[in-house]
């Protein structure tokens, strides 16, 4: 199936790449990049049974530098809604694929970009990339899950001096709040997202997707539900065949071949 605005690229080790691929509007999320995402994500993707997946902005500027402006100016307040409402539907579509999902931030990541980021599971920023939420600047605020996901990682009073000043912040700082998990050499940072994508690749496909479940579900319940869901999810590891393949591997001193069963 052809796209406009995203390329999508099956890998080895069935690793995917999405690629955003508006460059000359440092790759700025207009209605028809977001239906091509979710299009994607709704029907493509489980067809395509990933083990890892990577998103990432064409060129080597942007990854995505946010909401098409432009066309958001030309909004009504009903369409407007409606474009927020779209996006929220991608972002949590993001969220909750079965495969864990790598960002490869490449430069700029700002208002809905760094929204996409944040809908990833992990977050790889080249030592030039910028992230922020500069929306105040336009009169609004983050409205694509930017309040809600950032509180989780930051806090409140950090979240609210990155969306009140608008200001932006480098890798670097990113890296120290929290915001990324790792700062690579700009040359380097999608051979890092796929050095991370193949390994996780390499590891039992049933115990990642649990896992993230485990985590993504657990960190929205008080503890004692979340170490039920846990103790849940990992006795169904327990029944699979991967996991005999994975405990007589590591008897064996042989790397495992993981089923998928």
């Amino acid at each position: 199936m052809g796209y406009e605005f995203i390329l999508y690229d099956r890998q080895p080790d069935d690793i995917g790449v999405i690629t955003i691929n508006r460059p000359k509007v440092l790759n700025a999320l207009n209605w028809q990049t977001l239906r091509e995402l979710r299009e994607f994500f709704e029907y493509l993707l489980p067809k395509e049974n990933l083990k890892s997946l990577i998103i990432t902005g064409a060129g080597d500027r942007a990854f995505v530098a946010g909401a098409d402006i432009l066309e958001m100016y030309n909004m009504k307040d009903r369409e407007f809604q409606e474009y927020v409402d779209f996006a929220h539907k991608v972002y949590e579509l993001i969220e909750s694929v079965p495969s864990p999902c790598i960002a490869a931030i490449n430069g700029y990541a700002l208002g809905g970009g760094c929204e996409l980021a944040l809908s990833c599971d992990i977050r790889v920023a080249s030592e030039k990339a910028k992230l922020g939420f500069p929306e105040v600047k336009l009169g609004i605020f983050p409205g694509w899950g930017g309040t809600q996901r950032v509180t989780r990682i930051l806090g409140l009073g950090r979240t609210k001096e990155l969306v009140f000043t608008g200001e932006m912040i480098d890798a670097n700082e990113a890296f120290r709040v929290g915001l990324v998990e790792k700062v690579v050499p700009h040359e380097s940072v999608m051979e890092e997202a796929r050095r991370i994508a193949h390994t996780i690749a390499n590891r039992g496909p049933i115990g990642v997707r649990l896992a993230k479940i485990a985590i993504n579900a657990g960190s929205e319940m008080d503890l004692k539900k979340a170490l039920l869901l846990e103790k849940t999810l990992v006795s169904l590891c327990f029944d699979s065949e991967d996991r005999i393949e994975g405990m007589k591997a590591f008897l064996d001193k042989r790397e495992p071949t993981f089923k998928g069963k």
